[in-house]
């Protein structure tokens, strides 16, 4: 059937166990292996499975002592989240190459409106085998694609086809081809919502299709219209290239559970500085702050505050994320720290600035981002943090770190240990910054640098 006869054509991309299957492409040793991407702590919870490892019940949000139980060959990697980004990066320029309108939805998906392609890219069949190609060829990974007239429809196609898939659902047959699937193919119908529709009779999409629309609305309110439109694949919404993240976060199960308040901050910080560099890795600022922590019997607390001004360095986040902290009354102890930037938008220049802001800070933090991007995520990292294990932030408080004044903290990088990972014969060099002169080797204040991250620290600050 001609994609000029549908009303719109949506194509939904998918790569397949993204985590994962970026850890088997850059080491080739995990490759037809089973892997799980994740903390090393038994007490976190499984980000990625590979496909290796989903034939023993393995998947995402198991947590870590259930999933080696299950699957005690598995090789469990750590998350390197800026890996990820790059190669997201790269999946999404590819999609912008088949159409204007993408909509991403997470790193590893997105929407793409294809409607009036078709003399470009063929048929939706062929549309979906280019984009399969080209991102394959620009990344060497997986992308699973669903075609269809709906958004609705075409997600749940790409799901179906997993993985390496593709999958076209034209719009005179999708209502038939949606009524065999179980209802928690229905967008919307989580953990909770699918028991509760199976035990009203409900199984399968076509049984809420030829549901009565006024007793679902009676039996899961707003819910029931929603669930009977898209069992009829009737989805209106248009994809929205303007789409942005609700918001961005890092939460860590912790090895062990903390109640210190030292403690708490020195996870808060460091989730500050993962969460600000994926802000303005994207180009966003945030207008507000979430601080996240569950305690040792699993209750989840929350608070949340708006920001002074949109912001987007982690100065700003943990000096609101400690704000908040002032707000919790649970003694603790706590499993779970987590800091999330939310009511994102994009960042307009110029920023308009405080009266009395500082903008060493920022200047500081894009440079890193810089050395990051060139030498890898452990090239640079506070002093306080060099030799001190997680929940050791008491000792580190006292002996002499001012966590009122987080710019003033002295930074460590080594990009020795970065290089030697890309190239184990590079001459192994460090460098210190520090406010301190017992922190460096120089004098106070001063970088020791290896010619070639001196120029790359030297290029001004986007």
């Amino acid at each position: 059937m001609k994609a000029s006869t549908w009303p719109r054509v949506v194509a939904h991309a998918d790569m397949d166990a993204f985590y994962a299957a970026v850890e088997q492409l850059d080491d080739p040793s995990l490759r037809g292996r089973p892997v799980l991407v994740g903390p090393r702590s038994w007490r976190g919870v499984v980000l990625t499975a590979s496909y290796e490892a989903r034939p023993y019940g393995v998947g995402s949000a198991m947590p870590v002592a259930e999933a080696r139980r299950r699957c005690p060959d598995a090789v469990m990697v750590a998350p390197r989240f800026d890996r990820y980004e790059e190669i997201s990066r790269k999946v999404m320029d590819v999609f912008a190459d088949f159409s204007p309108v993408v909509e991403p939805i997470s790193l590893d998906e997105a929407f793409l409106d294809m409607s009036g392609a078709e003399r470009l890219f063929g048929p939706p069949q062929a549309m979906a085998r280019r984009i399969k190609e080209a991102v394959r060829e620009a990344t060497g990974l997986a992308v699973s694609v669903g075609v269809s007239a709906t958004k609705y429809v075409a997600k749940v196609a790409s799901a179906c086809g997993k993985p390496d898939g593709l999958l076209v659902v034209p719009p005179q047959t999708a209502r038939r081809w949606l009524a065999p699937l179980p209802v928690s193919r229905l967008w919307g119908a989580g953990r909770k919502t699918v028991p509760r529709l199976e035990a009203l009779g409900y199984h399968t999409i076509g049984d809420i299709a030829g549901a009565d629309p006024t007793l679902l609305a009676h039996q899961l309110g707003s819910a029931g219209a929603h669930f009977h439109e898209l069992a009829h694949a009737r989805d209106p919404r248009r994809v929205d290239h303007r789409r942005r993240a609700a918001s961005v976060g890092s939460d860590r199960t912790l090895s062990h559970d903390v109640s210190a308040r030292g403690d708490i901050e020195m996870h808060l910080r460091r989730a500050a500085d993962r969460v600000a560099r994926r802000v303005r890795a994207k180009n966003h600022v945030s207008r507000g702050i979430r601080v996240r922590l569950k305690t040792h019997r699993f209750e989840l607390l929350t608070r949340q505050c708006r920001l002074p001004r949109p912001g987007d360095t982690s100065a700003e986040y943990f000096a609101a994320a400690r704000n908040l902290l002032d707000e919790f009354d649970h003694p603790g102890p706590f499993r779970l720290v987590g800091l999330a930037a939310y009511d994102l938008e994009w960042r307009r220049y110029p920023r308009q600035l405080d009266l009395f802001e500082d903008g060493a800070a920022r200047r500081l933090e894009t440079t890193i981002d810089g050395l990051i991007d060139r030498f890898g995520a452990g090239v640079v990292q506070r002093a306080c943090d060099i030799g001190n294990a997680p929940g050791k932030a008491a000792e580190v408080s006292s002996g002499g770190v001012n966590l009122d004044r987080l710019r003033a903290e002295p930074l460590v990088a080594s990009p020795a240990d970065a290089l030697a990972e890309r190239d184990r014969n590079a001459r192994r060099r460090s460098f210190a910054l520090s406010e301190t002169p017992n922190a460096t080797e120089g004098r106070a204040g001063t970088m020791s640098l290896p010619v070639n991250v001196r120029k790359a620290a030297s290029r001004p600050a986007p």
